[in-house]
């Protein structure tokens, strides 16, 4: 089986969590900037097997897109450049940096270590795939 890949897409950084090739637990990978992420993505797939990429869809408390989503797409077209067979599923990703932050504080990470941006990007990430495996699982 292979992996599945999310996205916790940023206009600065982006967060990226992977599965393990069983598609149980999702575990952070790690933080690169938005310029970097395709092709960080493309080399990954180089070198492990990726099923599928999952994007978190970003919206606002009223279910409408956020103005990032603009963003998103961008990305996603010079992902699917590069990756034209890689299946993209949305999740969407409301409450994720609020999520990552508690999960880091019951963790107990120290304050100092919760102010990178990156560690929060890559949770949230990894929260992100946890929800879509959650979904895909009840399914």
């Amino acid at each position: 089986m292979a992996r599945v890949m999310a996205i916790d897409y940023g206009t600065k950084r982006v967060g990226i969590a992977v599965t393990d090739s069983l598609q149980i637990i999702a575990t952070g990978l790690t933080t690169v900037s938005s310029a970097e992420a395709p092709q960080f993505i493309f080399d990954y797939t180089q070198k492990e097997e990726v099923e599928m990429l999952v994007v978190g869809e970003a919206r606002r408390w009223n279910n409408e897109l956020n103005d990032v989503e603009r963003d998103i797409q961008s990305f996603l077209s010079k992902v699917r450049k590069l990756l034209p067979d890689l299946p993209v599923k949305r999740v969407d990703e409301r409450f994720t940096s609020s999520l990552a932050m508690d999960s880091l504080i019951t963790s107990g990470v120290k304050k100092k270590n919760r102010r990178k941006k990156e560690l929060l990007d890559e949770v949230s990430a990894t929260i992100i795939l946890q929800s879509y495996l959650s979904a895909k699982n009840i399914l």
